[in-house]
């Protein structure tokens, strides 16, 4: 490790600079020699280096949504020369020269971290030595090796042996838990940063062996955290705890605010847009327009979220314009609740509902109905009809084995003969 460090000695000077003017400046609120002084300034050396590495960040994002988007036509590649790994990479090659996509974009933010890194962990372990480093001058350097972090001196270590901690004025037992503690504080904020990414920020509808080797480094990347994290000094494990959990903030603001498509987090943020457009009953800011400008042009190509937000505004009685613009729909008016939740009202003419088909027994039951209404007392006005009813009662009755036509349900009228089947 010192040998890799040493080759990041021509930024020793500029990394030993900054520490040196946040140190002057919290050491007048905390005092120069104390632990939150020296601690202070490496997390604000961190946050210097992240806020400078926003770009590369941006950039990452874009690069590894690009290889998610393009890992359907690489798994066809793969299949295709499976057996000739030349042409597969040379296929692998074109492919990336087309679509403008770099592969080592998604690791841009860990290289240009990584001379930071190293040059601050050579400042650290010349603090231990003993020995001044960059604009670190000696009364520096005494006033770092007395500082200590719960106990625990900057420039201690894991491996340290007892009499290595008691030249820095500190014990043994209160250095190896305290970055005991560090170690696993950093290799838990590096597992969950990692599994929150697979869970919620990636397109399930998606099957690669990318996914696949995602998650084994959801696993591989806080083990080896936690082997190479027993030889860094305390000051370095402040600063990769810092720079762990600022990587974990910055994750979780961009799957809240700008999800990958086709993910739960997408789900989730679509959700809540609709919420805000269905109650405003327009989009608020540029943001919310250019997420709804994009899901409009994909048209077919939408994904489930896209295609129920869609349908969602629409049965809210709005709909979303090509320029990201949401007007009301004129087929149908949208009110709120008490509780905000959008109810729609059709202003669309009914339509005429049709019949419901009868059964034979029913339509017959019907005409047997109609035909007693026709020969009752009280809508007949002829002279039989108002006969007395014992007259009515004498009179003989049809022969059961025959029924009337209005019984046997069939049509009034002459019938059509029936023709002759041929033989």
């Amino acid at each position: 490790m010192d040998t890799i460090a040493s080759l990041f000695s021509f930024i020793t000077t500029p990394v030993s600079w900054v520490i040196v003017q946040f140190h002057s400046l919290y050491g007048a609120i905390f005092g120069p020699d104390t632990g939150w002084a020296w601690g202070l300034s490496i997390v604000s050396l961190v946050i210097v280096i992240r806020i400078c590495l926003i770009p590369l960040f941006v950039k990452q994002i874009k690069a590894t949504r690009a290889m998610q988007t393009l890992q359907p036509e690489m798994k066809k590649i793969q299949e295709r020369y499976k057996n000739d790994r030349q042409r597969q990479s040379e296929e692998m090659m074109k492919l990336y020269k087309e679509t403008g996509t770099n592969p080592l974009s998604s690791c841009l933010p860990i290289l240009a971290q990584s001379p930071f890194f190293f040059a601050l962990y050579h400042v650290l372990n010349s603090i231990a030595n003993g020995d001044t480093v960059g604009v670190i001058n000696q009364s520096l350097l005494e006033s770092a090796q007395k500082a200590h972090i719960f106990g625990a001196p900057l420039a201690a270590k894991f491996t340290d042996s007892a009499s290595d901690v008691a030249a820095l004025d500190a014990s043994l037992t209160s250095v190896r838990i305290v970055t005991a503690v560090m170690i696993v504080l950093m290799s838990l904020s590096q597992f969950y940063t990692q599994r929150q990414l697979m869970t919620k920020n990636v397109d399930t509808s998606v099957k690669t062996p990318f996914m696949q080797q995602q998650k084994m480094l959801m696993y591989v990347f806080p083990v080896i955290f936690a082997v190479f994290g027993i030889n860094f000094p305390v000051g370095v494990l402040v600063y990769w705890l810092t720079t762990n959990v600022w990587t974990m903030g910055q994750q979780m603001y961009v799957i809240h605010n700008n999800p990958t498509p086709g993910s739960k987090a997408q789900a989730a943020y679509l959700e809540r847009l609709y919420k805000h457009i269905s109650h405003h009953g327009k989009t608020r800011n540029r943001r919310e327009k250019a997420i709804v400008k994009a899901i409009v042009t994909k048209g077919r190509d939408r994904n489930d979220h896209e295609r129920k937000f869609i349908n969602g505004l629409g049965k809210a009685g709005l709909a979303a314009q090509a320029d990201g613009s949401v007007i009301k729909s004129e087929g149908a008016v949208a009110t709120l609740t008490e509780d905000g939740t959008p109810t729609t009202t059709s202003t669309a003419p009914a339509k005429r509902q049709q019949p419901k088909r009868q059964t034979k027994s029913q339509r017959q039951s019907g005409a047997a109905k109609a035909a007693g209404e026709d020969s009752s007392p009280e809508t007949s006005d002829t002279p039989e009809d108002s006969a007395p009813a014992a007259q009515k009662k004498a009179e003989p009755k049809p022969a059961s084995g025959t029924r009337s036509k209005a019984q046997s349900g069939q049509r009034k009228g002459p019938q059509r003969p029936k023709s002759p089947s041929k033989k």
